[in-house]
C-alpha cells in the first residue's frame, strides 16, 4: 500500500539522519474507501493525489505547529506492506479525517519512492497558509481563502538520493 508520510524539513532531516520515517504507529494518508467514496472517482491515480494533497495540509499543519521550520509542506510516498497501514472505521467518514491510516512497525526511509516539497516561491503562501489555519479551522472562511492559497503550489517530486540536497548537505 503506497502511504504519504507528512513531515516538515527538520523532519526530513530527522528521517535522513536515523534511515527511519518512523516507528508506528504515526499518521499517514493513504486511498481508503472513505477517500474514494468522497472523491467519487475510480482513477488510481487521481485518488493518489487525493490522499497526497491530504498529506500537504497535514503537513501545513505540523508547519504551524514549528514555527522554527522552514516553511515548504514536506511529504514522502512509501509502500509499506499490506495491513501495516489501516483507516480508523471510527472516523472514517469524519471529512478532517479523509484518507488517514495509522501505520504500525518501523518504515524505513530507504522504502521511501519519493519526495514531495514545496519550492522556494511557495513559502511566502504556506507562510500566511500556516497562520491562518486556526481562524479557517474556526470557520473563518477569508483565513479559508489564505489556506487555500498554499494548496494552488504544486509540490515538487524529487528522487529519494536528493534529500541530501534538499538539505543542503549535498
Amino acid at each position: 500500500m503506497r502511504v504519504y508520510v507528512p513531515l516538515t524539513l527538520p523532519g526530513l532531516a530527522e528521517a535522513h539522519k536515523t534511515g527511519e520515517l518512523g516507528t508506528g504507529p504515526f499518521v499517514a494518508y493513504a486511498v481508503t474507501p472513505a477517500l474514494r467514496e468522497w472523491y467519487l472517482s475510480d482513477d488510481m491515480e487521481e485518488l493518489e493525489y487525493a490522499a497526497l494533497s491530504r498529506a500537504a495540509l497535514a503537513s501545513l499543519r505540523l508547519l504551524a505547529a514549528e514555527p522554527g521550520a522552514a516553511r515548504r509542506r514536506v511529504v514522502v510516498a512509501v509502500d509499506v506492506p499490506d495491513g501495516t497501514a489501516a483507516a480508523d472505521p471510527d472516523r472514517g467518514l469524519d471529512p478532517a479525517a479523509l484518507g488517514e491510516v495509522r501505520v504500525t512497525g518501523t518504515v524505513a526511509l530507504a522504502k521511501a519512492a519519493a519526495v514531495h516539497v514545496d519550492s522556494d516561491d511557495a513559502e511566502e503562501d504556506v507562510t500566511a497558509a500556516a497562520g491562518a489555519l486556526a481562524a479557517a479551522d474556526g470557520g473563518d472562511d477569508d483565513a479559508q481563502f489564505v489556506v487555500d492559497g498554499a494548496e494552488d503550489h504544486e509540490l515538487l517530486w524529487y528522487a529519494t538520493q536528493e534529500i541530501p540536497n534538499l538539505m543542503g548537505l549535498g
